[in-house]
């Protein structure tokens, strides 16, 4: 196939080639000569499939990111990019995908509808456009963004997704760790774990377990202080506190049969990690939850009191934000965290 003559203005005369592959007129005969100009092998900036799915694209790292900045980053293009990208969107829709101030971009709930229609058609043209031996790692690729507890997060989390990073390369994970709670809709969390109740409509919740929590002491402290017989009597005791950074306050120590108090505390942290290395070090008595304090319990390193007194064990939750349909990437961490915390044992 090949075209016997081009005029110096880019006009086709020739179009034999056309019959060749078998296009013919509509009655039948031959394809009628016509000009060709260069154009009509050019796909136009705006307005194309190609242009639209770009913005699409761009659209919806901007919504699934917590700012254009990350957006771009994760596009390896420039916040300018990603600026210009969802302004010409907005213009071509004329409806407001993202609510802007000087503090924020919050998206609108016309552009959350559009970034879960627009993810659905941008995954399923780049997996059709993929090589067929990458279209079943595409299915699990793209960003995840978490969120759990710290100590929790830095441990038996990471421990379980480790596995599923190595399998899914082309999978990334966001973990955000904080104690606090996450306000997970408005900072684009796709799953997150939880200790405690968790009551949110907007969440589909497994409870995967219960943890249980433990009076600890180091046998230097134990050796040198008076053993508690009952809750009461750690108000004369050193002791340990852990700031709730939501409230900003302690943490009051939780008892099965006994109101929650605070005792006057010897250490103060807003880190329930170095509150475990103050116990180990007999600054004091500390409750810890049974995921920190069970190696130590086992080594000798610390010893339990009050273990009658102990509180109801505290649910611990994988979550995630009620989509439909599910990301097959975010339906593959969640089942993992739900299968590996179900199975931990430090968590019982």
């Amino acid at each position: 196939m090949k075209i016997e003559k081009v005029t110096h203005g880019g006009l086709l005369e020739d179009v034999s080639f056309l019959e060749e592959i078998g296009w013919r007129s509509q009655n039948g005969g031959p394809f009628p000569l016509r000009e060709w100009k260069r154009s009509d092998f050019t796909i136009p900036a705006e307005g194309t499939i190609m242009n639209d799915l770009e913005l699409l694209r761009v659209f919806c790292a901007a919504a699934e990111a917590v700012s254009f900045r990350e957006a771009a980053a994760r596009l390896g293009i420039s916040p300018q990019v990603v600026t210009r990208s969802v302004r010409e969107l907005e213009e071509r829709l004329d409806e407001a995908l993202f609510h802007r101030s000087t503090r924020q971009v919050r998206i609108t709930a016309y552009g959350e509808q559009l970034a879960r229609q627009g993810r659905e058609m941008v995954d399923s043209m780049e997996s059709m456009l993929r090589p067929k031996s990458a279209r079943r790692e595409a299915q699990v690729s793209g960003m995840v963004r978490l969120t759990a507890p710290e100590a929790l997060g830095r441990g038996l989390v990471m421990q379980a997704l480790a596995p599923v990073l190595v399998q899914h390369p082309a999978l990334t994970l966001d973990l955000r760790l904080s104690e606090a709670f996450t306000n997970a809709v408005d900072q684009r969390i796709d799953v997150g774990v939880r200790i405690g109740t968790l009551r949110d409509s907007r969440f589909i919740a497994r409870s995967v377990a219960k943890v249980a929590f433990h009076v600890v002491a180091s046998p230097v402290l134990i050796k040198r202080a008076v053993i508690p017989a009952t809750p009461a009597d750690l108000q004369a005791l050193p002791i340990i506190a852990i700031i709730d950074r939501n409230s900003g306050r302690p943490w009051p120590w939780q008892f099965r049969d006994a109101k929650p108090f605070m005792p006057k505390p010897a250490f103060v942290t807003d880190d329930i990690e170095a509150g475990r290395e103050a116990a180990l070090l007999g600054l004091g008595y500390a409750q810890l939850p049974n995921y920190l304090a069970r190696r130590h319990l086992a080594s000798g390193q610390l010893i339990e009191v009050l273990a009658p007194h102990a509180p109801t064990p505290w649910p611990v939750s994988v979550y995630r934000v009620s989509h439909s349909p599910v990301p097959a990437r975010i339906k593959l961490v969640f089942d993992r965290l739900v299968q590996a915390l179900a199975a931990e044992k430090s968590l019982r």
